[in-house]
């Protein structure tokens, strides 16, 4: 293992999928999104920790397909559009696909009559998300049309919640749910009567799912399998309950060099940050090409030996400095903690996300796949 790596907690992430997975009952499909190297905790690892607790795994495209593909033998649910040169690659490969369009529609048909099979499909309506999806009002013509494509087993349909973890207010989650369980009547009085329904991610578990144990037949669930809230909304609407989800990624480095500047001393490009007194330093090989965003640039924080230390100056692609004023026995290769905990200290994604203006999970997810993962 190089001098930085992610480190998964094989208890934390089985943890939350126990937890999130009870608050919906155990009738209920539970599909584990492993998207964006599992939201960058790395597919692999967390497909192989998770095989025993979820019935499906999602994904976006055919080349994340490919690569879970070989993790697991459950039943992998690609949401993203997959081109039509594409489509025979992820039949080959064993999937349930997404359909938007009738063109679409018809091309996965033609591709499945070559291999011989019937090509499980889920359709997607937009139910007032304004993304990918079939309008509502053209719902009974796009089912009708799918009653004559014999190479389709059409097994699911599912939908987008748009606004419920940023917000108290239901009324657009309630109009979605509304315009979505009109499309259901509709597909299955074409004749679709077993089709299972979906519309669910973490959120709608935890504002819905958990409070009517019925309200459709799946559930896809990410950020919270990683154990971050979708919004401090909801976070807090479980404080008083036992549900409590753990944080699964822990980002390390080590010290790189330790040195002391003088006064007046610039650090790092730009010349943003000039040291008022003599001032030792650390150096950590890590940059916004690993994923540590260049906007913690003079106010980010990390954990050497179980203190805090500001990074000084800019962000660097392939390093950054911090302060080593106040940690005087720091030595070289020390441990450097970017996200996790440290001795009593924690770094969280939601601290990170607060300082460069964004949300927990694109924290995770922006960081590299080229660094090394492993689970603890």
């Amino acid at each position: 293992m190089s001098l930085s790596y992610i480190e998964l907690s094989k208890k934390n992430l089985t943890h939350n999928a126990t937890v999130l997975r009870s608050l919906v009952g155990k009738k209920k499909k539970f599909v584990a999104v492993v998207k964006a190297n599992a939201y960058g905790h790395g597919e692999r690892e967390v497909v192989r920790v998770l095989e025993k607790h979820v019935d499906c795994f999602q994904v976006d495209d055919v080349d994340e397909l490919a690569r879970v593909r070989k993790a697991t033998k459950k039943p992998i649910l690609v949401l993203g559009y997959v081109a039509h040169t594409e489509l025979s690659r992820a039949i080959k490969l064993g999937c349930e696909l997404a359909i938007y369009s009738l063109e679409q529609a018809r091309e996965v048909n033609i591709q499945a009559r070559k291999f011989g099979v019937q090509q499980k499909v889920h359709v997607a309506i937009d139910a007032h998300l304004g993304r990918e999806g079939v309008m509502p009002k053209d719902a009974k013509t796009f089912f009708t049309a799918l009653k004559d494509m014999k190479y389709l087993n059409v097994v699911g349909m599912y939908a987008h919640f748009a606004n419920i973890e940023d917000t108290t207010n239901p009324s657009h989650a309630k109009k979605q749910m509304k315009e979505f369980e009109k499309t259901v009547f509709v597909a299955r009085a074409c004749g679709f009567k077993e089709i299972q329904t979906h519309m669910s991610a973490t959120s709608g578990v935890l504002a819905y799912e958990a409070k009517k144990k019925s309200v459709y037949d799946m559930v896809r669930v990410g950020v919270g399998l990683y154990g971050m809230w979708p919004s401090e909304h909801l976070e807090y609407l479980y404080q008083k309950t036992k549900v409590r989800l753990l944080p699964v990624m822990t980002w390390k480095s080590h010290v790189a060099q330790v040195k002391v500047l003088p006064a007046g001393h610039t650090i790092g490009y730009g010349l943003t940050y000039m040291t008022k007194r003599e001032t030792r330093i650390a150096v950590i090989p890590q940059g916004y090409s690993d994923g540590y965003d260049r906007g913690l640039s003079g106010k980010g924080e990390v954990l050497i030996r179980g203190t805090r230390c500001k990074v000084l100056g800019r962000v660097a692609m392939n390093m950054f400095v911090v302060d080593l004023s106040h940690v005087p026995d720091v030595v070289l290769e020390d441990e450097v903690v970017l996200l996790g905990k440290q001795g009593s200290e924690e770094i969280t994604a939601e601290e990170v996300a607060e300082k460069i203006g964004t949300i927990n999970y694109e924290v995770t997810t922006r960081i590299s796949p080229l660094l090394g993962r492993k689970v603890v």
